[in-house]
């Protein structure tokens, strides 16, 4: 049996791909009713960029509630602070996924505010507690 010596610290497990959520419903103004909501257009365009990528996984949403600051996307990881942010378009998608590479390497999700692209640091709607700090104690 091999027992780790003491001096060597054991390895850490590589860290889950970040989920990437965007709101695919977030219409912006002038978006044609017969063409692709400027969500879905930011989705599908985060979608490629990320193809064949394991540290991000992107995640098209219904409606993250946030209209009046489209187009909205999250960062999520059921043990770390989940974040919302607004004000985003199809241009940002190197940004976003760049941004969500901080996320991933943050252990508890709290990506320094001064390491954030200006566009997180303006964008910001929500920081949500990870789902264990929300789970009864007894």
């Amino acid at each position: 049996m091999d027992v780790p010596h003491p001096a060597i610290p054991a390895s850490s497990p590589a860290p889950r791909a970040t989920t990437v959520l965007v709101c695919a419903s977030c219409r912006r103004e002038g978006d044609a009713e017969d063409a692709p909501r400027a969500g879905a257009r930011l989705h599908a365009a985060l979608e490629a960029a990320a193809a064949g990528r394991d540290d991000v996984r992107v995640v098209a949403v219904d409606c993250l509630s946030v209209c009046k600051r489209p187009v909205t996307v999250g960062f999520a990881d059921p043990a770390k602070w989940s974040y919302v942010y607004g004000e985003f378009d199809e241009t940002a998608v190197d940004e976003i996924l760049s941004t969500a590479l901080l996320y991933r390497a943050a252990d508890d999700g709290l990506i320094p505010w001064r390491s954030r692209p200006i566009a997180f640091r303006k964008g910001v709607v929500a920081r949500i507690p990870p789902f264990a700090a929300a789970e009864p104690t007894e």
